[in-house]
């Protein structure tokens, strides 16, 4: 039988860490983060702090990836650590809403900034989403190194866009237009519901460093490639967010980003003008679309490690004879992210439901290490988790806190999402009934 094909590089890991990461997040939720903290000094401190949180994450996840260098990631930490029925319902979240949801987003927000290029209407902007899709799909399905390949390009390209807006925030701005010394003063609702909103934001923002671990079957040298491409990525998403927000205060006050639903071709036009505006339009573009390619390389995986343990579609765990890709997982993925673009406004919600739960499973993944830890002590680790006990204990707090913090400030959302986890619980009996050996 066909297996997955060793092709990606530390480099590639690394783009897809880096790539999986930075969306649409640093163009857009820096106006709501100025909004709920209108302080210099807050602003950036929730930047840095998701940063610590990123590169906490990665240290952590970088442990768990060269132990367990295999398909599925995440999905298989937490379904070696806490049962089989943990891990389904992590896929199950990642399947129907989390990544086809976030895919769909993407490709809405590609052919939207498309359009900024070329004049289309609503229909045909649904069109080039879909085509979008289509497109991202079919080199992901032709060998996982066309991914890679794909994943390198427009990953550096989108780091060379965000590299001008933060050149020429830096180079061009001024200290002078916001003063730094700023209190924080009033705020509309309490300082726990500010950070709250705020790190909505931001943790979404840096949400997808872990996306490597997902193609660890097919890295050249996993138990090195992975955590380092780990701990690289959260290392470059986090100097390329905290410089790019500083750009952003160099060129705009707090409050002029605060007021500002398209902040970053406003605040590069400060300098360049329209060109500025058209060149922010661009490196979206290009961003989002890269980030569409790489969601649809790497989730694929989980699926296809769900399939192989009998908790999904047996189809989707075969592997293409020629191109080595588990090309059905792939195909599913994308009919499904197709079929929430046509359905988006009935799907947009939930989706915000299952952020809450995606954090759950962040804690859980990071302190799934002490259970290993302590039930396999003996087992290889290529790379052991740097300030270990602190750097887990630290990431699995600050994710619990925030999923309780959110819990409170959101219920509605909150119990929408454990209900909708709930709903798997019978999916996931249902497979492994069907799947039962026959014994005789």
């Amino acid at each position: 039988m066909p297996e997955l094909r060793r092709e990606l590089s530390l480099f590639d890991m690394t783009m897809i860490s880096i790539g999986s990461t930075i969306g649409s997040g640093i163009f857009l939720t820096p106006a709501l983060i100025a909004k709920a903290l209108p302080s210099p000094v807050w602003i950036l401190g929730v930047w840095v702090v998701g940063g610590m949180m990123a590169l906490s994450g990665a240290l952590t996840y970088a442990e768990l990836g060269a132990m367990m260098p295999r398909a599925g990631g995440v999905y298989v930490f937490l379904t070696e650590a806490y049962g089989g029925l943990v891990g389904f319902l992590y896929g199950w979240a990642y399947f129907l809403v989390a990544n086809t949801g976030a895919i769909a987003a993407l490709a809405v927000a590609f052919s939207t900034y498309f359009g900024y290029f070329v004049p289309i209407t609503q229909a045909e902007t649904t069109l080039v989403a879909i085509a979008g899709i289509v497109l991202v799909t079919a080199i992901n399905v032709l060998g996982v190194k066309a991914g890679g390949v794909f994943s390198d390009l427009f990953t550096v390209l989108k780091l060379a866009g965000i590299a001008v807006l933060i050149v020429v925030g830096l180079g061009w701005g001024s200290s002078s237009r916001t003063d730094f010394s700023a209190p924080l003063g009033s705020l509309p609702n309490s300082l726990p519901s500010a950070l709250t909103l705020a790190f909505v934001s931001v943790l979404w923002s840096y949400g997808g460093w872990q996306h490597s671990t997902f193609t660890a079957a097919e890295a050249k040298d996993p138990k090195r490639s992975v955590p380092l491409s780990l701990v690289l990525g959260a290392l470059a998403v986090t100097l390329v967010y905290v410089s790019a927000n500083v750009a952003y205060m160099f060129l705009l006050s707090p409050d002029q980003m605060a007021a500002s639903p398209r902040i970053a071709s406003e605040a590069i036009s400060v300098v360049l003008g329209p060109f500025g505006g058209s060149l922010i339009a661009l490196t979206i573009f290009v961003s989002t679309f890269g980030t569409t390619g790489i969601y649809t390389l790497t989730a694929p995986r989980i699926y296809y490690a769900m399939a192989n343990d009998g908790v999904f579609f047996k189809k989707v765990a075969e592997v293409h004879p020629r191109f080595r890709t588990p090309m059905f997982s792939i195909l599913f993925q994308s009919v499904w992210a197709i079929a929430l673009i046509l359905f988006w406004g009935t799907f947009e919600n939930l989706i915000s439901y299952v952020v809450f739960t995606d954090w759950i499973f962040f804690a859980l993944t990071a302190a799934s290490i002490f259970v290993f830890r302590k039930r396999l002590p003996h087992t290889e680790r290529p790379y052991k988790t740097l300030g270990y006990p602190a750097t887990p204990v630290f990431f699995t707090t600050v994710s619990s806190l925030f999923v309780a913090y959110a819990f409170f400030e959101k219920p509605a959302e909150a119990w929408a999402g454990l209900l909708f986890l709930a709903l798997g619980v019978p999916v996931y009996y249902f497979w492994r009934r069907k799947n039962r050996p026959v014994t005789t």
